[in-house]
């Protein structure tokens, strides 16, 4: 293939080395190593070959910014070289992810959420202050060494306000910095160490109700023994009793849904994957969760990942699934250091490998890790970023239990989802569907931030009331007076304080016209400018839609323009007549968008309208 590589662009030794490291040395002169001598050396491998070590093209992305800090135009040759990919294609890749940079960058780097939950703790002064001290997002430090970025929600909402810091270089650093503040933020860009991170608030810790959250504070996440010496692998080695089949029908009976907010039997998936002719077949773990106000994932990778690693191995024994990946959020070092090692600890002690616990099974775990793109938190989205590509959706059918990750059969379920299977086949799945309600069993875990007492992971069984769970927050400090709770995210939908009887289960949710989604409860006062906060989701919105269909590409944007007249007090033709443009929009993007990004885009915006009664004058 002639790549057409950019002219005078090659890498440095350091860039090369950096890139030996996650793809071994290079073979020939033809993907940049020695010239080999006599016939050998006329002749380069390729085809099939090369189009299979495409999938690297991330790892690959990552080991550059990394090591230098940004991609220069040699390391993306060098890249393009060593894995047959035009450069062009590359290009289109590298340029899609919002933590990847190509131009040139200091090798320190803070980016300071200013998303919602953190704007309810602060980030607002806390971005202004950084302005005033040391310059607008972008500018260097005196010694160009540093530099700070704004940033979308960054999973931290528990603690905000929230900030990540990036050191590149042989021995690259990153680490999430919550809560933080302007000294903090100023002593890091100055080239201070990060601090450790506190614990993350689980307020129930010690209650002998919770299933999921049970050892998440109580035991120390890297240790395998204690992870055992709570139960842990118990639930594998009773799904190896039952057999693949067992497990089929105990999480079918179970009625066990998907937690990442479109409620799939997950049953049904599972099976649907089993009886797949087609090999191998693949286990992917969305651990994406970009959602604004989601952290819960977070929370159980961090505080019990030996938890997921296990439900994995149940989930590809069940469906016959050889290979599974990680999908995991760029912004989540520490939940990706706690499963590195989990996964090596598992692999030491023959619970991950060719013959798992000598059952004559064999799983491995791979971990990818995404680079800022709020779109592959959907599923086909999470298949071409694994596979090098852009993280854009598929067209559905055919669905990824025919045709998944590399084209074959795959199971894709949130952490959530998946560590509930271990209650499943431990209690069995009768008796774990008697837990809840009819249409929602088992427990659900919920992201509450903002203006609240105790933010924090909660773990509820399905039925609970909105005014019950926030009563468990805490309530809203202050003696202030609520005025919303965003539930479900940015996708999801504003409730009142009229509102606060809604059970939460899914078809509680569904007959109050909203939706549990992702598990967001986020509570709003009296204090905030709600206008300008469904600005800033309209932003959001704007900026993460991948472009690939026109609905989501121009009606994102059109929305954000008429929040903004409206803002502005400069509606065309009135307020009414820009609110009735808001709606045909927001019906446009639900009916014609492909992904769940286009169809969910105005649903925050268009809820604070109807039952808040956002921009209207004179409200019914």
């Amino acid at each position: 293939m002639d790549l057409k590589l950019v002219p005078q662009a090659e890498p440095t030794t350091s860039e090369c080395a950096a890139l030996d490291a996650v793809l071994g040395a290079p073979g020939s002169s033809w993907e940049g190593g020695a010239r080999v001598t006599g016939v050998d050396g006329n002749t380069s491998a390729g085809g099939h070959a090369a189009r299979e070590r495409r999938h690297l093209l991330l790892p690959a992305l990552w080991a550059l910014q990394e090591r230098i800090g940004w991609i220069s135009a040699g390391g993306l040759n060098e890249v393009c070289r060593r894995l047959s990919v035009p450069p062009a294609d590359a290009y289109g890749v590298a340029t899609f992810y919002a933590l990847f940079a190509l131009e040139p960058r200091p090798a320190r780097v803070v980016h300071v959420c200013d998303d919602i939950a953190c704007r309810c703790n602060g980030a607002g002064e806390l971005v202004a202050q950084l302005e005033e001290r040391f310059g607008a997002e972008g500018d260097l430090s005196d010694d160009g060494s540093a530099t700070w970025y704004r940033s979308p929600c960054l999973g931290q909402c528990d603690r905000a306000p929230a900030a990540l810091v990036a050191v590149a270089g042989e021995e690259p650093l990153d680490a999430a910095q919550a809560p933080t503040s302007l000294d903090a933020v100023l002593g890091l860009l100055a080239g201070g160490e990060p601090t450790a991170l506190p614990a993350a608030p689980v307020p129930q810790t010690g209650d002998a109700l919770l299933r999921l959250l049970r050892r998440v504070g109580r035991i120390d996440p890297g240790s395998l023994d204690e992870y055992r010496a709570h139960g842990g692998y118990a639930a594998l080695r009773r799904a190896v009793e039952l057999g693949p089949e067992g497990v089929l029908r105990e999480v079918k009976d179970s009625k066990l849904v998907g937690r990442g907010g479109a409620a799939f039997p997950t049953g049904v998936k599972w099976e649907a994957v089993a009886r797949q002719p087609a090999r191998p077949h693949y286990l992917v773990v969305n651990a994406d969760e970009s959602e604004p106000g989601t952290f819960k994932d977070r929370v159980v990778m961090e505080g019990d990942p030996f938890a997921l690693v296990e439900a994995m191995t149940i989930a590809a024994y069940a469906t016959g699934c050889e290979k599974g990946y990680v999908y995991i959020r760029g912004e989540y070092p520490e939940a990706l250091h706690a499963l590195e090692h989990a996964l090596g600890a598992a692999r030491q002690r023959g619970f991950l490998g060719e013959d798992v616990m000598g059952e004559g099974f064999s799983f491995d775990v791979e971990i990818r890790r995404g680079a800022g793109a709020y779109i592959c938190g959907e599923e086909t989205a999470i298949f071409e970023s694994i596979e090098g590509k852009r993280g854009e959706p598929r067209n559905k059918p055919p669905f990824p239990v025919e045709v998944g990750l590399f084209g074959k059969p795959t199971v894709v379920n949130n952490v959530e989802t998946l560590v509930n299977v271990l209650d499943v086949v431990e209690r069995s799945g009768p008796s774990y569907a008697e837990v809840g309600t009819e249409g929602s069993s088992g427990t659900k875990l919920l992201c509450v931030s903002g203006h609240v007492e105790r933010p924090g992971t909660y773990e509820v069984r399905f039925g609970v009331t909105l005014r019950e769970l926030l009563d468990l927050a805490g309530g809203v400090p202050g003696g202030r007076a609520l005025q919303a709770v965003l539930l479900g995210g940015a996708a999801g939908s504003f409730l009142g304080p009229d509102d606060l009887d809604v059970p939460l289960t899914f078809e509680g949710a569904r007959a109050a016209g909203t939706t549990l989604g992702s598990g967001v409860v986020l509570v709003l006062d009296e204090t905030v400018d709600m206008p300008r906060l469904l600005m800033g989701i309209a932003a959001f919105f704007r900026n993460e839609s991948c472009g690939q269909c026109v609905p989501c590409r121009v009606g994102t944007v059109r929305q954000q323009e008429a929040l903004a007249r409206l803002v502005a007090g400069e509606a065309r033709g009135g307020v009414e007549r820009e609110l009735a443009l808001i709606g045909e929009v927001g019906q446009c993007m639900r009916d014609a968008s492909i992904c769940g990004l286009g169809q969910t885009a105005s649903s925050a915006v268009e809820s604070a309208i109807q039952r808040l009664h956002v921009f209207q004058e004179n409200p019914a």
